[in-house]
């Protein structure tokens, strides 16, 4: 005869993966140690009173201290053309950030952001272009051509990460060269004036804030949702936590780092249109500045660089403060150099607060102060 937890836990393994991960959690009544293979079980741990700054609060409350400090020290960063300039920027780097989060959340990292975003603006200009010697394709089908290419680029990178096994820093690395050689070859150099219809959509305001800012909110939101509220979201996340212990409840692992690598190519290509809008002329190297800031914006978003659970909205308000913080700087007259200074303080600050395992950290420190006052007190009835 079983008893009342084995009947339980027989029960439990008997269910098929998906009802398993349906709630996020173990079923109710049921130890976690009774599933010790399941993905979100090992993938999550309880919370304490340090995810407050993992969260979206934490980086908003930073992100608010960053605008009042601005208001104090330059108070011209603030104005509403400075605003005004900054804004679609911060959006453009919220869709990177959104997309590298997507790779970091399944333990991988992503080097070809500069590679698709340079590309996806030298298509988008060279094929729209009615000059002789152009693609002369028009806008809709550069964009189609744009998003074929980085879906291609994101699909070959899962498929060396996810089935051939090559390390992400390798295949991403080796494919953002590639891209630079096709960018090269395809530019020759020499930037393209893109349609007037793409400069306008990205100038155009309304109430006051560029197109830009909604689509990025709206990405944003839509990612979330789809990660956070649905069933395909709750699996992504546990195959980040643990891909074996995935396999193990019968999730096909790969198919789910595929899809991250090719979402998040798209979320990098669409930034690297909007900014080519921007732009007007874009550079064949306009990627170049945002590896570094992408990876600061997941960082102190809150999302583990081991994988698992990621917070998208925290990532995309860290990529306002980090956009932010760089016009801060440059309104001081502050050069270059700093400015990288800032960003990577800004990932050592983060992987300090969010990797530190914080409750260990005070149990150990409370342990040996207990050890060393129990020392002393001997010490003292000796004496």
């Amino acid at each position: 005869m079983l008893s009342g937890s084995n009947r339980q836990a027989a029960s439990v393994a008997s269910r098929p993966p998906e009802k398993l991960l349906e709630n996020g959690c173990a079923p109710e009544g049921l130890p976690a140690a009774a599933l010790p293979n399941s993905p979100v079980v090992s993938g999550y741990r309880s919370r304490d009173r340090w995810d407050f700054l993992r969260s979206s609060g934490g980086i908003g409350i930073a992100t608010l201290l960053l605008f009042a400090c601005a208001l104090v020290v330059q108070p011209q960063s603030l104005s509403p053309s400075a605003l005004s300039g900054m804004f679609p920027f911060a959006a453009i780097l919220a869709l990177v950030a959104l997309g590298q989060t997507l790779v970091v959340q399944q333990g991988g990292i992503d080097l070809s952001v500069p590679g698709v975003v340079s590309l996806s603006g030298v298509i988008v200009s060279y094929y729209s272009s009615s000059e002789p010697g152009m693609g002369g394709s028009g806008m809709p089908v550069a964009i189609v051509y744009t998003v074929c290419a980085a879906l291609l680029a994101g699909f070959v990178n899962g498929l060396l990460v996810s089935r051939a096994r090559v390390a992400p820093i390798v295949a991403t690395l080796g494919m953002n060269s590639v891209l630079y050689g096709v960018d090269v070859d395809i530019s020759g150099g020499t930037p393209v004036q893109v349609p007037a219809a793409l400069s306008h959509f990205v100038d155009f305001k309304i109430l006051g804030l560029s197109t830009l800012v909604y689509i990025a909110i709206g990405m944003t939101a839509f990612v979330t949702f789809l990660v956070k509220k649905t069933v395909f979201g709750r699996r992504f996340e546990a195959v980040g936590a643990s891909a074996r212990a995935s396999r193990a409840a019968g999730i096909v692992a790969e198919r789910y780092q595929l899809v991250a690598y090719a979402g998040a190519t798209l979320l990098y290509s669409m930034a690297g249109i909007f900014l080519a809008g921007l732009m007007q002329l874009p550079s064949a190297f306009q990627g170049d500045s945002y590896l570094m800031p992408s990876i600061a914006a997941v960082v102190l978003g809150g999302t583990s660089l081991f994988g698992g659970k990621g917070n998208l909205v925290a990532a995309a308000i860290a990529a306002l403060f980090l956009t932010q913080l760089q016009q801060l700087v440059l309104t001081t007259g502050s050069s270059v150099g700093v400015q990288y200074l800032f960003q990577g303080g800004a990932i050592i600050v983060g992987v300090g607060v969010y990797s530190v395992k914080w409750n260990q950290l005070r149990g150990l420190l409370h342990r040996f102060g207990g050890r060393r006052l129990a020392t002393e007190g001997a010490d003292g009835m000796r004496s």
